[in-house]
C-alpha cells in the first residue's frame, strides 16, 4: 500500500526525510528510489534514518546533512527518539519505507509512505510506485575516495580478476553448504575455466567467520583474499566494486554487490526470488528445484529452523549460471 498526500510540485525540494530499512537488504533496495530525488531535487539536503547496521551504506550520499543510525528499542521508544530529533524542521518531503506512524506527526509539505507492497512485485517495483516511476529506479551505492583506497589496501595491487564468494545467510534455511561453494569456486577458477586466473574473494560478517572458515581453509593462499570483517559496510561496497563476479546467498551482501554493478547470481530456495532476487542488468539467480512455495508450505517447514533447504541446488546448476552469467556480461578471467 502506498499512501500519498497531494502531488510532488516541479520546483525545488531543500529539506528531504528519507526513512529507509533497518536490515541491509532492504536498505540497498530503497537506494534506487533515493538516488532518483537527488537527481530530480538537486537543491535538496537530505536526512537519512537507517538501521545501525545497515547506516553505513549511507555516509557516502551527495548532500547528506545528516544520518541518523535508528537502534530499536523496547515499547516502539526508538519512534519517540526520532521525533524528538526531527520534529522542529519544517520539511518539503518526508518518505517513510517503514510506514510508520511518525511521518503522520511531522509538519512536512509532502509524504510518501509505504507498507505491505504487492507480494507478486519485486521490492524495488513496489517502492517506484511511491512516486510512479516507469521503470523503476536501479538501487546505487555511493563509494568515497576514502573507501576506494581502504579497498585498494585490502585487495593489493594485484591485476588479476577477482571472483567473490559470499557462502554465509541471516538464516539458515537458505545457506547453501560450504562444501558446494569450494567445489563450485574450484570449478570456476580451475586450469582452461573462465576464471582460471582470478583471485578469489570470500566476503562474510565477523560474526559469520565460523560458518565460511570451510572456504578459507580450502583456496590456495596465494588465490584466497579474506574478507571476513572487511570493516564498514562502504568499505565491503567499494571491495565489491573491484570484482569481476558475485556469487552467493539471498542477503544483503547480495544486494549491494548488484548496487556496486558488480555482476550477481544469487542461489534461491526458500525465500521469495520475485520480491528479493538482485535487481539490474547484470544480475542472475538460480533456484532450487523445489519451489519457494513448496519449501515453505512444507509440513515440515519451520522458520525458526537453521538446517538448509537448499540441497536440492546443485553444483551444476549453479556452475551453469554462473558461466551464463559471466558469458552475458563478457566477464572473462
Amino acid at each position: 500500500m502506498v499512501v500519498r498526500l497531494g502531488s510532488l510540485p516541479p520546483g525545488p525540494l531543500r529539506r528531504i526525510l528519507f526513512v529507509t530499512a533497518t536490515r541491509i537488504g532492504d536498505a540497498v533496495l530503497s537506494t534506487g528510489l533515493l538516488a532518483h530525488l537527488l537527481e530530480r531535487y538537486p537543491e535538496a539536503r537530505v536526512t537519512i534514518v537507517a538501521g545501525p547496521v545497515a547506516a553505513p551504506l549511507f555516509t557516502a550520499v551527495p548532500r547528506l546533512d545528516r544520518l541518523i543510525a535508528l537502534a530499536k528499542r523496547s515499547h516502539s521508544r526508538h519512534w519517540l527518539d526520532l521525533y524528538g530529533q526531527v520534529a522542529t524542521t519544517r520539511w518539503d518531503l518526508v518518505v517513510d519505507l517503514r510506514g510508520s506512524a511518525l511521518s503522520w506527526l511531522l509538519w512536512t509539505r509532502h509524504r510518501r509512505v509505504i507498507a505491505k507492497g504487492n507480494p507478486a512485485e519485486h521490492r524495488v517495483e513496489q517502492l517506484a510506485h511511491l512516486f510512479d516511476l516507469a521503470p523503476p529506479s536501479a538501487p546505487h551505492l555511493w563509494v568515497a575516495a576514502a573507501d576506494e583506497t581502504a579497498a585498494d589496501r585490502l585487495l593489493g595491487a594485484d591485476p588479476s580478476p577477482i571472483l567473490a564468494i559470499g557462502p554465509s545467510a541471516n538464516w539458515g534455511a537458505k545457506q547453501w553448504r560450504t562444501e558446494r561453494f569450494i567445489e563450485l569456486a574450484q570449478r570456476l577458477t580451475a586450469p582452461g575455466a573462465v576464471f582460471a586466473d582470478a583471485r578469489i574473494a570470500i566476503f562474510a560478517a565477523p560474526h559469520e567467520r565460523a560458518i565460511v572458515a570451510p572456504v578459507l581453509a580450502a583456496l590456495p593462499p596465494e588465490r584466497r583474499i579474506d574478507l571476513v570483517d572487511a570493516g564498514a559496510l562502504s568499505v565491503v561496497a567499494a571491495c565489491l566494486k573491484r570484482c569481476r563476479l558475485f556469487i552467493g546467498n539471498d542477503t544483503g551482501l547480495m544486494h549491494m554487490a548488484a548496487a556496486v554493478g558488480t555482476p550477481t547470481l544469487g542461489l534461491f530456495g526458500p525465500s521469495p526470488v520475485t520480491q528479493y532476487g538482485p535487481w539490474g542488468a547484470h544480475t542472475a539467480a538460480v533456484l532450487t528445484p523445489i519451489s519457494y512455495r513448496d519449501l515453505v508450505t512444507d509440513p515440515s517447514f519451520d522458520h525458526r529452523r537453521q538446517d538448509t533447504l537448499m540441497d536440492s541446488l546443485t553444483v551444476d546448476a549453479a556452475e551453469a549460471g554462473a558461466l551464463a552469467l559471466a558469458a552475458r556480461t563478457a566477464v572473462r578471467g
